[in-house]
């Protein structure tokens, strides 16, 4: 008689969750307990750019709200098809500063390395959203020319991973890019931009953290936080492992418009991210992608919103309000 036996491989939860994400606003809708008829849905926006929506985050948005500042943020509407003056597929300049394996070289002493075109959630509003990431992220091929890339250019002492989201890859193969990273002596930093610990905080676990940390560099986590109400008990004991882990957290914000446009809105998210370990660093104008141009918020806005901020915090919690101009130098503060 013959013995057949089954091996079922281990699936992480992190991935069963993201593989258990929407990606139809008609089911979402339902979970939040709203009637489809009245918003304006938009199946070509959503063919443009699909929706992705793990579902602990739509458990962060409030049922039968259809102003949710999370739910803005991730529901594709008419208003991503129309154009915007000045509202371009490259909006920052990647493109112009990319180089061999993936690398994009625009500041002096960083690269920044894309690592996959995959994210847990797909922001409406992603400057990102129109790359074309099928000739840039990561394969064996273009890693070698990434690693040959930073070898050479010694001057460089802060590698960037992103992406998408670096947090996507597998422990083993981010835990190996790390190391690989971390053998060249100039390179004193690496730094992780990612979305991930607020949108898909069981993707931090001990095992990920290990493999980030088996290295002498400083690792430092920019995430990307845009509401107070983005922040769950999850997040919070995500961040704390990470801290936990002497990894270095800040945050980044976008400004937008009907999410986050208010000054009650913007203090409160700087007092939760500094009680969760995270802080505030950056404050983004839009980035002019196609597709965004209704979350726009006007400088003169901004700035007056940065001076309703700056009377409520102390300065530690104020993030700097900066604009990405394609060819400078470095990110371009608006206001003192």
């Amino acid at each position: 008689m013959n013995a057949h036996f089954s091996f079922q491989q281990h699936v992480p939860a992190w991935q069963t969750e993201l593989g258990n994400a929407f990606t139809n606003s008609r089911d979402l809708l339902e979970f939040l307990n709203l009637p489809t008829e009245n918003l304006p849905l938009s199946k070509q926006a959503a063919r443009n750019f699909v929706m992705r929506v793990p579902i602990g985050y739509a458990e962060c948005m409030e049922k039968g709200n259809p102003d949710d500042p999370l739910l803005r943020q991730v529901l594709p509407v008419n208003d991503e098809l129309n154009s915007y003056p000045g509202f371009i597929n490259d909006p920052v300049g990647d493109l112009d500063a990319t180089k061999h394996g993936g690398i994009i070289h625009k500041y002096h002493g960083r690269v920044l390395l894309i690592t996959t075109g995959g994210c847990a959630i797909h922001c409406r509003y992603c400057f990102r959203r129109n790359f074309p990431y099928p000739d840039l992220q990561m394969n064996k091929t273009r890693l070698f020319q990434a690693l040959q890339y930073i070898r050479d250019n010694s001057e460089v002492s802060e590698v960037i991973l992103s992406g998408g989201d670096p947090l996507l890859l597998s422990d083993n193969r981010l835990g190996l890019l790390v190391q690989k990273i971390s053998q060249f002596q100039h390179i004193k930093r690496i730094r992780i931009h990612t979305r991930i610990p607020i949108v898909l905080p069981s993707r931090i676990t001990t095992q990920l953290l290990e493999n980030l940390t088996r290295i002498p560099q400083q690792i430092i986590m920019v995430l990307h936080c845009n509401h107070s109400n983005e922040i769950s008990q999850a997040v919070v004991n995500a961040c704390s492992m990470l801290k936990q882990h002497r990894i270095h957290l800040f945050n980044q914000t976008v400004l937008l418009k009907g999410v986050n446009d208010r000054i009650d809105q913007l203090v409160q998210l700087s007092e939760k991210l500094f009680a969760s370990n995270v802080l505030p660093y950056y404050l983004h104008l839009l980035d002019k992608a196609n597709g965004t141009g209704h979350f726009e918020v006007s400088e003169t806005t901004a700035i007056s919103i940065m001076g309703g901020i700056k009377a409520k915090l102390p300065g530690y919690l104020v993030p700097k309000l900066v604009r990405e101009t394609p060819g400078e130098a470095s990110k371009t503060g608006v206001c003192c």
